[in-house]
């Protein structure tokens, strides 16, 4: 049987880094590992291909060579999945679907035959099965979490790496932590999974002997959601790992009580990570317990970034307005705290409500739920209504996103970080896409961009000061280019 996998395009976001990638050459930030994961769970004789929409054209003879598609996607997909679904429809193809997106509002597609929903080690085997017998079920359910140290070695061939500016892999599942505008425990529970070490080890070593030298994004919702396992086993055998390899750095997402550990911290950027995403959100104690973030409270916010950027951690942050308890004042405190944080990548949003989550259905009970979610953060939208009223969210938040990425305040972030943070451990090589990239960011930043003075300043401030990170000073130039071209787009 021949199956073709088809991962849907993203439309323009920040986590697109659309803008940023025209800099080095490549077409898409990631590569879509659940379908590789997925591809590897195949029956051999199962013969595969993939369409990564993001890097290439979805073929005629795409359709016409494959028996079945199947179509994983994020709800920020939404728009070019249903095109495709309606594309392979039109082809007489069947359709297999499952992802983020399929799982959250499985009865929004009738036209997909099979939905093999959740977690694709509990369900594409029952399905597997019933295909075979020639009697398979619409709709595929786990009934329980599946152990994901049986999960395969991703089929890393199905790609061309040469096309993503990032790889990934992943080392767990699930978060302890209940906040209630996220998913995640929704999807994988609150109990996190993990890999064995040597899985983790193999599969680096699959990425690695295929030539990558990049950076890896390792994609858990939370790294450190298990802390004794990742200081007993998986950090050790990381350390040990790089000792004899090139680049390859990493970065994941993490909550704020990794700044509690200093060993942890310490341990993270000896194995080569050098940045992690965390769920700030807000800076109001009162929002903080009104969505559950508990974790977040009874600390400083502020001094927690900054141990993190002097462990050699660069914090990329995310943050909320529009919970109900918010005060008037909330707009101005993000822009403070975001500014005097020297958080560079800070991704505010209007609170959402996805389907599945307790909010949605708190929200949806109150008739609150205006509109469908975009599985976007940073687009300038929300599907609920807010106590503040929509008109002042919107303008509040706008005012936020001014701000904040206007060329001086995004470039004295910059600086903050630079002054701050600890050189890296590990380093990626330097190619010729990254020189290619430091003369258009010269051109476009530096000579044709509205911010030339300010990145110009940079530059030299950064050769003065802190030379050994002049890459990073350019990448968070181009980075910032990006930002602002996307906020021009959705959001001003």
């Amino acid at each position: 049987m021949n199956i073709i996998l088809i991962y849907p395009k993203f439309p323009d976001t920040f986590w697109s880094f659309s803008y940023a990638l025209r800099f080095i050459g490549k077409k898409s930030a990631f590569p879509p590992l659940g379908l590789i994961t997925v591809a590897a769970l195949l029956p051999e004789q199962f013969q595969t291909r993939l369409v990564d929409l993001n890097v290439d054209a979805l073929g005629d003879d795409d359709l016409a060579w494959a028996d079945m598609a199947f179509i994983s996607a994020m709800a920020v997909q939404r728009k070019s999945a249903v095109h495709v679904v309606n594309r392979c429809k039109a082809k007489g193809l069947k359709i297999v679907a499952g992802g983020p997106l399929f799982t959250a509002q499985p009865y929004d597609f009738g036209q997909v035959d099979h939905l093999v929903l959740d977690e694709a080690e509990a369900t594409l085997p029952a399905f597997l099965t019933d295909l075979k017998k020639e009697c398979p079920k619409r709709i595929y359910r786990a009934k329980e979490y599946p152990e994901i140290r049986r999960s395969p070695i991703p089929m890393w061939g199905l790609i061309d790496t040469r096309r993503y500016a990032s790889l990934n892999i992943q080392y767990s599942r699930g978060c302890p932590f209940n906040c209630e505008f996220c998913n995640i425990t929704a999807l994988f529970g609150r109990t996190p999974r993990t890999k064995t070490p040597q899985q983790v080890v193999a599969e680096l070593d699959a990425i690695y002997q295929a030539g990558w030298r990049g950076n890896i994004f390792f994609v858990d919702d939370n790294f450190i959601g298990n802390k004794r396992c990742l200081k007993e086993h998986l950090l050790p055998a990381l350390i040990k790992w790089r000792k004899d390899k090139k680049g390859c750095v990493f970065f994941t997402e993490a909550s704020i009580n990794l700044a509690d550990d200093p060993e942890l911290m310490d341990m993270m950027a000896e194995a080569g990570f050098d940045s992690v995403f965390i769920g700030i959100e807000t800076p109001d104690v009162n929002s903080l317990t009104e969505c559950c973030k508990t974790h977040n409270k009874n600390r400083d916010l502020l001094q927690d970034v900054k141990k993190l950027h002097r462990s050699g951690l660069q914090v990329m942050g995310g943050f909320i307005v529009g919970f109900d308890s918010d005060p008037p004042s909330i707009f101005q405190r993000q822009i403070d705290f975001i500014q005097q944080s020297g958080i560079v990548t800070a991704m505010v949003g209007m609170l959402q409500a996805p389907p599945g989550t307790r909010l949605f259905e708190r929200l949806a009970r109150d008739h609150r739920v205006s509109d469908e979610f975009s599985g976007d953060n940073v687009d300038g939208r929300t599907n609920i209504i807010p106590a503040m009223g929509l008109d002042k969210l919107i303008d509040g938040y706008r005012s936020i996103m001014r701000q904040i990425y206007a060329p001086r305040e995004y470039y004295q972030r910059v600086r903050r970080i630079l002054k701050e943070l600890k050189g890296p451990a590990a380093t990626t090589p330097t190619d010729w896409q990254r020189i290619l990239a430091f003369w258009r960011a010269g051109l476009r930043l530096g000579i044709l961009g509205k911010e030339r003075f300010q990145y110009w300043r940079l530059l030299a401030w950064t050769l003065a000061r802190r030379p050994r990170l002049l890459s990073l000073a350019v990448t968070l130039s181009i980075y910032g280019y990006h930002y602002r071209r996307v906020c021009e787009l959705h959001i001003l």
